[in-house]
């Protein structure tokens, strides 16, 4: 199919363009196969560089929603020539087209002619729905001076395990599943026990949902202590068993310890999941396991929350008590206080209690990537730089097989409701922005780092988040024939968007609070587009000649003393009043 014949009006003149927070913009309207422009007018004697002219540039599959309506404004004129069904038209007519974008802006174009309105709605309809991950906008983007194969090497999981196997040789690194057979939603490279053969992981693989046998997730070095991740055991209601699968995770305790296995859903549905052919780990099979159920909300409910969520942002009622009432009943924030609530708790059992700790609920590819990978952020320094978080990204959501396609499909707006999307992805974006904003000092990236993420796993002009497994990737050959995100936000040009500022790397754990008045709205994402940002932007850009200033003149100060430290660096003075106020409080020892 050409995404051409999908394209029923190429071109509209005097299309007026209205956005919230700017003025409108008359101008004329083009569709191509993956965008929607708008080029400004200019006025008489006036004359515009071209991308000044260019007021609108949306990528189709940046659309969640298209709604129209048409407005009939002559009279009839009849045709003495013609069939009067031909050729009666409306002497006046225009339409108006509001465009909810998954990012939520929410852009109108008042559109002359009806014929015309109801054309650019379809086809961008059409264009912003394809199914075919070929068509997408990826394949065919090709920016000047790039290579494709640039970024998509940068955090391979070999990588990461030379920093483990360089602390301990008690991992190892399993082919086992190269050619996708053992599990379709794994990758080819996984880090396992290295007491366990393959054979051994294929028994398991067996015995778990869709063949995610427990693998290893992250390496906690100051104690030893592993976090895994997996999906659920099919005992069934009959209680069937697996020794391979217990020798597993038997095997990534040392003697006499205990370890934790957190469940991602409640005790009801797990036993529910039970009579449908799945179920826990059994206290009797795995006897130095014990079961914390900490159920997360997931699938249709998180949906339906994040819709509710949205119409309290877009609420036009000045009443503030209505507001709040729509904010609570969407029980968004109550969603975000659960998954910071249950990654503590499994970041509390690595440190404080110094067990292992096996984290999965039913597939294993959203509630339990949430609370792996935000756990990681919590723990690991690393894990709180730029580069660190990439590559948490790239071996905690998109190797371990998060369907991002079917998540993704939809956002808040869509009138389509289909089964498998649901913001998991955004919801764990939010928890690293509750963290950031508690921890300001402590994060290298800032929140437009995580809105970025957020906008390109939902609508990219890169391939990293497309399809919903690596199985997928290689399938379609996406890291041959598309470019990597990661090449874009490391280029120097780009990258330091992207910084905080006060940044200065912070060694310890960050324990965030989940009290009530801890937990805020993301307001910089959620009503980016409907509250002004510029003082915000202005506050930054200050920030960062603040902090310019300071270091250019410390240099100079270095310069003159002929090399003597300089002592009086801002972060150091900021790390030193940080030190004497201690920025978390530990939880409460496990139960």
């Amino acid at each position: 199919m050409e995404l051409s014949e999908l394209i029923k009006t190429t071109q509209v003149d005097n299309v007026l363009l209205s956005c919230p927070l700017m003025p409108p913009v008359k101008g004329t309207l083009c569709i191509t196969s993956h965008h929607l422009l708008l080029s400004a007018q200019c006025e008489e004697g006036q004359e515009k560089k071209e991308e000044e002219k260019l007021q609108l540039w949306l990528l189709h599959r940046n659309v969640d929603a298209v709604e129209k309506s048409v407005q009939n404004l002559g009279l009839y004129q009849s045709s003495r020539t013609k069939s009067f069904q031909q050729e009666n038209r409306f002497t006046a007519s225009s339409g108006t087209i509001t465009l909810k974008c998954k990012d939520l802006q929410l852009i109108r174009l008042d559109i002359p002619g009806m014929e015309e309105c109801l054309d650019i709605a379809n086809s961008i309809e059409a264009l912003s729905s394809l199914e075919s991950v070929l068509l997408m906008y990826p394949f065919f983007f090709r920016p000047e001076g790039w290579k494709l194969e640039e970024g998509w090497c940068l955090y391979p999981l070999e990588d990461y395990y030379q920093t483990i196997s360089a602390d301990t040789d008690a991992w190892r690194l399993t082919t086992v599943n190269q050619d996708f057979t053992v599990s379709s939603s794994y990758p080819p490279l996984l880090i396992v026990p290295k007491a366990i053969d393959d054979e051994s992981l294929r028994a398991s693989a067996n015995f778990r949902h869709g063949g995610r046998f427990p693998v290893l997730s992250y390496y906690h070095k100051k104690n030893g202590m592993a976090l895994l991740r997996s999906s659920q055991p099919m005992t069934g209601p009959n209680g069937k068993r697996c020794k391979e699968d217990e020798l597993l995770l038997n095997a990534v305790l040392d003697g006499g310890e205990r370890g934790y296995i957190i469940d991602t859903r409640s005790t009801q549905a797990a036993k529910q999941a039970r009579m449908r052919g799945g179920g826990t780990e059994s206290k009797a099979n795995y006897p130095h396991w014990k079961r914390l159920h900490r159920p997360l909300e997931r699938g249709r409910s998180l949906q339906e929350s994040f819709i509710k969520l949205m119409e309290a942002c877009n609420e036009q009622s000045q009443n503030m008590d209505r507001w709040l009432s729509k904010l609570e009943a969407s029980k968004w924030l109550s969603h975000v206080k659960e998954v910071l609530s249950t990654a503590c708790l499994a970041a509390q059992c690595l440190e404080r209690e110094e067990a292992c700790v096996l984290v999965h609920g039913s597939e294993g590819t959203d509630t339990t990537l949430i609370v792996t990978a935000l756990a990681q952020v919590i723990l690991d320094p690393d894990c709180r730089t730029v580069s660190g978080f990439q590559a948490l990204i790239e071996r905690e959501w998109i190797q371990a097989g998060h369907p991002f396609h079917l998540r993704c499909a939809q956002a808040a707006y869509s009138h389509s409701r289909l089964k498998h999307e649901a913001p998991v992805f955004l919801l764990f974006m939010d928890c690293c922005w509750q963290l950031e904003r508690q921890f300001p000092f402590s994060m290298e990236f800032n929140e437009h780092f995580l809105s970025s993420l957020i906008q390109n796993a939902y609508a990219s002009e890169y391939g990293t988040f497309l399809c919903n497994s690596e199985k997928e990737r290689c399938l379609y050959a996406v890291r041959e024939k598309t470019h990597s995100l990661w090449c874009w936000m490391n280029h120097p040009s780009e990258r330091r968007q992207f910084l905080n500022p006060l940044y200065e790397r912070n060694p310890l754990v960050i324990w965030p609070s989940v009290e009530p008045q801890s937990v805020q709205l993301w307001t910089g994402f959620f009503l980016h587009w409907i509250l002004p940002t510029d003082h915000i932007t202005c506050a930054q850009a200050q920030i960062w000649r603040l902090v310019n200033f300071t270091v250019a003149s410390c240099k100079d100060a270095e310069a003159a003393e002929h090399g003597l430290l300089c002592v009086d660096l801002p972060h150091s003075a900021v790390n030193s009043r940080r030190g004497n106020m201690p920025e978390s409080k530990a939880p409460a020892p496990v139960s």
